[in-house]
């Protein structure tokens, strides 16, 4: 049976334009063949059309491709999961000197590092620029102690990749291409703005059409979300973890449960080793995200299914977009039901918020949570270099249960779930986007 794409080409652009997305692009492999289709428009200037050879920001899926790197040298024998960082980059420290002792590999790659991670700084475009980027680490603090809990964390990425650099001799992008594009034959995924120049490439577009800021991020945050790709080669990326000896003799250890997540409505419950994980009808799940400046990309791998699904996108309502096609992709397929995200309860919850009222903050972010009438306020705000880039997000939140409250931008179909954690005798800290955020406030 072969997949009707001229029925799920237009089912493409219906729900692109439902969701005021510019461009998209998707892939899947599906009954052991790859299909593709593209709609609207790489840049809103232009008009120039997407297509399916068209490169977008993959953004964090990029770091998958950074842990396969590793867990391919663990393979060989180089290194191991729970080496202690320092013994492979001998200068590498954060604030917290028993924090730099006790970081392993394994922690960098399961996000329980618990390094204050998103550390967006540019060190030039040399090749050394991982190398100054972990030096800039030294003054990371800690937002909770080694392995405690799990926070998305950028910069532990960034270090795994200068990791890779230490250990292969080469710089990241160049370990990369020899490591996973070229074994793989990936004519179509590169990191560096002069490469992607050469092909058909997305611009990132607010949520209300306009053109993003600026294009991309700097090459000091490669590791952790530089490749651009198309949804082919993304997919062609996500076969090789269903396919021993693709890359990995076993790429199944990646896949298997490590940490559960504080806040588990967000896309996984649990993570393994760079992959999110969740269980969807009965069916196990590895997925990532990447969000860049404008631009929004999704890999979902389905071992059991031997289904691999991509969408890029370069604007619009992303996540309201990507939960309803792969939704619709699913149940077309496999008859498969994805689950809803968290919504509020169909009877109000009654709960005291004053706990949770205050200000959260870590590296790139400022959040201010204020009671209302009926629940809370939660008011994002990027800082540092994030504070030109990323737009201010304000949500009204309604509790779900005690701790656990959901909201959602205007407009928006999809509700975004935060769940506050107050530790008798010790820290509070809001989960929200991944993150754990301690309260300062």
């Amino acid at each position: 049976m072969k997949a009707d794409m001229e029925h799920w080409a237009s089912r493409l652009t219906a729900l692109a334009a439902e969701s005021q997305v510019p461009g998209a692009s998707l892939a899947l492999w599906w009954g052991g063949e790859l299909y593709t289709c593209a709609t609207g428009v790489l840049n809103t200037t232009t008009g120039a059309a997407v297509r399916t050879d068209s490169l977008f920001q993959i953004g964090s899926i990029t770091k998958v491709w950074t842990a396969t790197q590793l867990m391919l040298l663990i393979e060989q024998g180089r290194v191991a999961l729970d080496t202690p960082v320092v013994e492979v980059l001998p200068d590498f420290t954060v604030g917290d000197r028993l924090a730099t002792a006790a970081i392993t590999l394994r922690h960098l790659l399961t996000h329980t590092s618990g390094i204050d991670g998103d550390l967006f700084v540019d060190t030039g475009r040399g090749d050394d620029c991982l190398e100054r980027y972990v030096e800039a680490c030294a003054a990371l603090e800690q937002t909770f102690p080694v392995g405690d809990s799990h926070s998305y964390c950028n910069a532990g990425f960034v270090i795994a990749g200068r990791v890779v650099e230490q250990l292969t001799g080469k710089v990241w992008d160049r370990a990369l291409r020899e490591q996973i594009c070229a074994p793989l034959g990936l004519t179509h995924t590169w990191t560096l703005p002069e490469d992607v120049l050469r092909f058909s490439a997305a611009m990132g577009h607010g949520d209300d059409g306009s053109i993003a800021p600026a294009w991309g991020l700097p090459r000091s945050i490669g590791p952790a979300g530089l490749i651009c790709a198309t949804a082919a080669d993304v997919v062609a990326f996500g076969r090789a973890h269903l396919t021993p000896g693709a890359l990995l003799a076993d790429p199944a250890v990646m896949r298997r449960p490590l940490v559960d997540l504080p806040n588990p409505h967000c896309g996984g419950r649990r993570w393994g080793i760079g992959w999110s994980l969740d269980e969807w009808d009965g069916h196990q799940v590895a997925a990532h995200t990447g969000d860049t400046i404008g631009q929004h990309a999704a890999l979902w791998v389905l071992p059991g299914l031997e289904t691999v699904i991509c969408v890029l996108v370069n604007g619009g309502r992303s996540a309201e977009f990507q939960h309803r096609l792969v939704g619709e992709l699913l149940d077309g397929l496999h008859d498969m039901t994805v689950p809803d995200p968290l919504a509020p309860a169909a009877d109000p919850v009654d709960v005291d918020v004053a706990a949770f009222t205050g200000v959260y903050e870590r590296a790139g972010s400022r959040i201010k949570v204020t009671s209302r009438r009926g629940g809370l306020r939660l008011c994002a705000e990027p800082t540092g270099i994030l504070a030109g880039l990323a737009q201010p997000r304000t949500l009204d939140l309604t509790a779900v249960d005690a701790t656990t409250f959901v909201g959602r931008a205007e407009g928006d179909a999809v509700w975004d779930a935060v769940v506050f954690e107050n530790r008798p005798g010790g820290p509070s800290y809001l989960h929200y986007s991944g993150r754990a955020t301690p309260k300062t406030g």
